[in-house]
């Protein structure tokens, strides 16, 4: 996880966490929480509501009750929008005047900071903007995580193939960055090899699968395979085009190698084939180096109209697969 200042809870008496992702802004809110309360104080220290079930009255009822065993008393109302437009008013009033034990905790998709009630809020608390980072600063988040919360290396290489499976979801790269370290838990360094042997394993070799079949003619086989792929992952929709795109590359540098008339064991080892590495090379040997690199021109066409919305991954990889079987 990124490094940041540490807020400061005795000099906060509201803290607003906003930003689209809900996900970020729910990890965030958790690790602030954390910050203000100790885990031996919640059940004193912590009321955590629903802002469809509590009234405003309640809430400020809670910020105003005396803490018993704790320093100050911490109330959360996450995704707290409609809370807050139904509640402006009364909100603007204990904004003017807070409890000085009470520290209130909202998160919202967005927070404008053109209302009354925003422009309150600096002179009492503090708003913590969410936001996702760009794909590009992913690779030294994912590494940054990996030593904070577990204190493990994980190489840049791996963080790179770790976006390229699983996509730039930031959440999920951290649950998978959790689960290498267990797989991992002995070694120091988390490497491609763990990637690769542990969460690319059902993704990338279903990839594998289905381009088998695709160049071996057999489009039937090749439609099966793609929809086991989906039907197997729930996360599919959301990482198959990067499964996809790590074993093309894979293919380009081995044929690539190949047709310079490197050995099979120099190949394996300059292009970094670690698995099925006799199949990989049949593959590669069934294909020419332009055929493949029309492949991965046709999967930044399907990655792109995924994202904008033309289509979805399921519809658009299918026929991707069809022409290229066709083809």
């Amino acid at each position: 996880m990124a490094a940041r200042k540490k807020t400061k809870p005795d000099t906060a008496f509201v803290y607003v966490v906003a930003g689209k992702d809900a996900a970020l802004v729910s990890a965030r809110c958790e690790e602030l929480i954390d910050e203000l309360v100790d885990a031996s104080e919640r059940t004193t220290g912590l009321f955590d509501a629903d802002p469809a079930a509590v009234s405003i009255s309640d809430v400020l009822d809670e910020l105003r009750t005396l803490p018993f065993l704790t320093s100050r008393r911490v109330v959360v109302l996450k995704t707290a929008e409609g809370f807050v437009s139904q509640n402006r008013e009364a909100l603007e009033h204990y904004f003017d005047d807070p409890c000085a034990t009470g520290v209130l905790v909202l998160t919202v998709g967005t927070w404008n900071k053109s209302t009354r009630l925003a422009k309150k809020l600096p002179k009492i608390g503090t708003l913590i903007e969410v936001k996702a980072p760009k794909q590009s600063e992913l690779p030294a988040r994912l590494v940054q995580y990996a030593h904070d919360a577990h204190d493990k290396r994980l190489s840049r290489p791996a963080a790179e193939l770790l976006v390229e499976i699983n996509g730039d979801e930031l959440a999920q790269l951290y649950g998978e960055v959790d689960k290498l370290a267990l797989y991992a838990e002995k070694e120091k360094t988390i490497a491609e090899s763990h990637v690769e042997a542990l969460i690319g394993h059902n993704r990338v070799f279903g990839a594998f699968e289905v381009i088998d079949a695709v160049t071996d003619g057999n489009v039937g086989q090749a439609v099966t395979r793609l929809r086991n792929m989906f039907a197997e992952d729930k996360s599919a929709e959301y990482t198959v085009v990067g499964a996809f795109a790590y074993h093309l590359r894979q293919l380009f540098g081995a044929k690539a190698l190949l047709d310079k008339g490197m050995r099979p064991f120099d190949i394996f080892k300059q292009a970094g084939i670690w698995h099925r590495k006799e199949q990989l090379l049949a593959q590669a040997r069934r294909m020419e180096l332009e055929q493949i690199a029309s492949c991965l021109e046709q999967l930044g066409q399907v990655d792109y109209a995924i994202k904008t919305g033309r289509t979805t991954a399921r519809v658009a990889m299918e026929k991707m697969v069809l022409r290229l079987a066709s083809g």
